[in-house]
């Protein structure tokens, strides 16, 4: 005879269970594996917008910044700080152009290069004295031009301003010119790269 005690109740559930267990280790498994794969595909997606944000980010406001034309004297003088009785300048984080007689006086902001500099120059140039010839193989031509004649020694960091002479662009331009045509497809390539030109 049986007997239907609690401890015989419970060995015989816990047998149960490992049967249960054992014909449906397959599935269980296959879900397992599923909702692993399921979670690493969510965690990966996540982890990737939030480069794509803020690459969008630093566009808009790499945008925003080659609007600015120039810093007044008066800006300039807003942008330092007191602390403690004593006046300090902030550096900005932001890019100015500065047109003088004769140059184009960039200064550097966050994440600008010396290649970004001449190529501000070279907007501003243009902006002043269009050139409806030049293409955008051209417009490397010269900005790359300008960056190995420029006259600065040393890294391009933020605050950095460098002075990019009217005639230095303009023969940059005039050399741009006499490019052949096997010259310009291989500047193809690197103008294929650039948006803001």
């Amino acid at each position: 005879m049986e007997e239907h005690t609690p401890e015989a109740q419970a060995a015989e559930k816990l047998e149960q269970v490992k049967r249960w267990f054992q014909d449906n280790l397959r599935i269980i498994i296959s879900v397992a594996i599923v909702v692993l794969i399921a979670g690493g595909i969510y965690s990966y997606s996540k982890r990737g917008e939030n480069p794509v944000i803020e690459e969008q980010a630093q566009i808009e406001s790499t945008e925003e910044i080659a609007d600015i034309s120039a810093v007044s004297d008066s800006d300039e003088a807003d942008q330092q700080t007191v602390s403690e009785g004593t006046a300090k300048p902030e550096v900005s984080s932001t890019s100015t152009s500065k047109e003088t007689e004769g140059a184009f006086v960039e200064t550097a902001g966050q994440g600008d290069g010396l290649t970004h500099l001449a190529r501000r120059a070279t907007a501003n140039y243009l902006e002043k004295n269009p050139d409806s010839s030049l293409t955008k193989e051209h417009k490397i031509y010269i900005e790359d031009y300008l960056r190995k004649n420029a006259k600065h020694a040393g890294g391009v960091h933020v605050g950095t301003s460098i002075e990019f002479s009217k005639d230095l662009i303009q023969k940059a331009i005039e050399q741009s010119k006499s490019l052949n045509e096997s010259q310009l497809q291989n500047l193809q390539k690197y103008s294929a790269r650039v948006t803001s030109i």
